[in-house]
């Protein structure tokens, strides 16, 4: 018989019995399972003979450990010696023992013999002897490592035991805010969206969601339901871009101060980012110049990049670029305020003839939509008004979905919120056709230059026969639009009704529109233009950015929609039904500009105003339950 069969190894830190010797040695694990390796893969713990790993398991009479290792302190010496100390005697039994004192690593831990040269010689000869099967040395800790260890493993224990405690305090509702509370970090991380991962969850046997974190944390008072998750849960910055950005540079600029520009918006926006005026039939559309100080790739064109989009949402703005460059660059702020102008000759009908883009120096008066809608009459605005509803009828001829839903200001500040509806004003449809025409002039002006650039398209899918009027109306049609395209190709944008169409009257609050200026600044300038692999580059990831904080804006508003009605069940709201389904039906509240469902006993038709009651909310699943009276 081998020396080697019927030895007791270690393989991958589990005892095995070497059965066939040879060049490759074979060994039979506890399972039953055998394995055919190299002698170095495997480490010699007894000689044996062993008849069975299940006589590893025999009761063995308790050993002097601690007075071993007080002889020992600090030495190195070989698994035969240590079990002989210890137990009296080298059996497989015992030298198993000590592999498992090694692999607690208290009192001792597995030595490299390379580093005694005594313990090394042995080994080598011992290796040899038995087809060069490395031994195990046992290195004996200090009383120095023995105390260290000693002091976490009762840290963590006392850690374990105040765990176990804060889950029975959870369960049973004695939670402690002030003493527990770090035990909720990774559960506040998962409502957050910052890991997908809670041990407190798991260990509750509750599903390891950002909802169920939402549920607990609500549920025992860590958190309020004035906190809003939806930002981080989305990947969006805590706040506004921390990147400065330098005043516009001295470059030589346009001086129209002489003329009138408008910059109308709702009276809460405070960064004006386009002002609009009307000569004969010249449209001035001024925009916002930040791209005079973000060049691309700069620092702060990059973190502008990874927002994609400022975030608005009911309790501030979190800026794409940072909050003191609005002083600099959004319009009216200064009494002069430096721009890209786009100056568009308008056709009969309203359409685009011509384009010139320049940069210039602008007066801008700031006007809230109802002060311009009350000038609407008067010589200095009406042109724009006029000029509005020839593009209005243009574009509708040419197959533009038009969609109309209430809409709502939501704002909190503090612990107050306040719901404030829209109006629809004329200025604003009138500031949106003056949008679309600069829009649509550029597009056709990059097109025409052969300009690489970040073009919008989108199709429409099918339509019904015959729309719906009203607000079921709108809803039909909304459900038949797919989502806008930006590419580097233009195309049809058939939900405007416009064959081209980019966006650049935005840079303040889109980085698409940015980037759309930074091409713009180039051309201008003469210099090298970015091609279109570096347009779509740039887009793709500004454009992702913006879907994340499209989400979190909608996740925001529910949220806070659903904080608002916590306290009002049994409120009684007005609703409109837009679509039917059997006795379940879509309705939308005005009030919230909330769309929900209801059950109906009694037939309704499209557009038929009900009142609806609510009955729950259910805050970390923004979900909300109105029922007929």
């Amino acid at each position: 018989m081998s020396t080697l069969e019927k030895a007791l190894v270690i393989y991958k830190s589990k005892p095995a019995i070497i059965t066939e010797n040879g060049e490759k040695l074979t060994i039979q694990l506890a399972s039953g399972e055998t394995i055919k390796l190299r002698p170095k893969d495997i480490t010699l713990l007894h000689p044996g003979p062993l008849a069975s790993l299940k006589l590893l398991e025999t009761p063995l009479a308790e050993g002097d450990v601690a007075g071993a290792w007080e002889l020992l302190q600090g030495s190195q010496i070989s698994v035969q010696e240590t079990a002989e100390l210890i137990f009296g005697e080298y059996t497989p039994r015992t030298a198993w023992e000590i592999y498992k004192l090694l692999s607690d690593g208290l009192y001792f831990i597995e030595a490299d013999p390379k580093t005694v040269q005594a313990q090394a010689a042995e080994a080598a000869a011992a290796s040899q002897a038995i087809g060069a099967v490395p031994r195990i040395y046992v290195q004996v800790r200090t009383p120095e490592d023995v105390a260290q260890i000693l002091k976490k493993r009762n840290e963590k224990n006392r850690e374990q035991e105040e765990r176990e405690l804060f889950l029975e305090h959870l369960r049973n509702g004695t939670y402690d805010k002030v003493n527990e509370g770090r035990f909720l970090q990774d559960v506040e991380a998962l409502a957050f969206g910052k890991t997908d991962k809670s041990r407190t969850l798991r260990d509750l046997g509750k599903a390891e969601t950002p909802i169920e974190a939402h549920k607990l944390l609500l549920k025992i008072g860590y958190w309020d339901q004035f906190i809003n998750p939806y930002p981080s849960r989305f990947g969006c910055s805590q706040g506004s871009a921390r990147t400065p950005i330098a005043p516009p540079p001295q470059e030589d600029r346009l001086d129209l101060t002489d003329k009138p520009a408008f910059a109308i918006d709702n009276p809460w926006s405070t960064d004006p980012d386009d002002a609009v005026y009307l000569e004969g039939s010249t449209l001035y559309v001024h925009v916002a110049d930040p791209a005079a100080s973000v060049p691309n790739d700069s620092e702060a064109d990059l973190e502008a990049r990874s927002r994609g989009s400022t975030l608005y949402l009911p309790e501030g703005a979190l800026r794409m670029l940072h909050e003191e460059s609005l002083r600099h660059f959004a319009l009216g702020l200064d009494e002069i305020s430096p721009a890209l102008t786009f100056k568009i000759s308008l056709a009969e009908d309203g359409s685009p003839d011509a384009i010139d883009i320049f940069r210039s120096l602008v007066r801008v008066k700031r006007l809230t939509y109802d002060e311009a809608d009350r000038l609407s009459e008067e010589p200095i605005l009406k042109s724009l008004f006029d000029f509005s509803q020839k593009n209005i009828l243009r574009r509708q001829a040419a197959g533009a979905v038009t969609i109309e839903f209430p809409e709502i200001h939501l704002g909190v500040s503090g612990k107050e919120i306040q719901f404030s509806p829209i109006p629809s004003y004329r200025s604003a449809d009138m500031v949106r056709e003056c949008m679309l025409i600069a829009g649509e002039a550029t597009a056709r002006w990059a097109m025409r230059n052969r300009i690489p650039f970040p073009f919008v398209a989108q199709e429409i899918g099918d339509l019904p026969n015959e729309v719906l009027p009203g607000l079921a109306g709108s809803y039909q049609l909304r459900r038949c639009m797919r989502p806008r395209r930006l590419s580097a190709q233009p195309g049809d944008h058939a939900g405007l009704g416009l064959s081209v169409y980019t966006q650049v009257t935005s840079p303040l609050r889109r980085y698409t529109d940015l980037l759309a200026h930074q091409q713009l600044r180039r051309y201008l300038k003469g210099e090298q233009l970015l091609d279109i692999d570096e347009i779509l580059e740039r887009v793709a990831a500004g454009e992702a950015a913006a879907a994340a904080t499209i989400q979190a804006e909608r996740a925001s508003k529910l949220h806070w929609t659903a904080v608002y009605l916590e306290d009002k069940m049994g409120s009684q709201w007005e609703a409109v039904v837009v679509d039917i389904k059997g006795n379940r039906v879509t309705v939308i509240i005005p009030a919230l500009a909330l769309e929900t469902q209801v059950a109906v006993k009694e037939p309704v038709s499209y557009n038929d105003t009900i009142t609806v009651t609510l009955k729950s909310v259910k805050l970390p699943e923004l979900e909300f339950m109105f029922i007929l009276p």
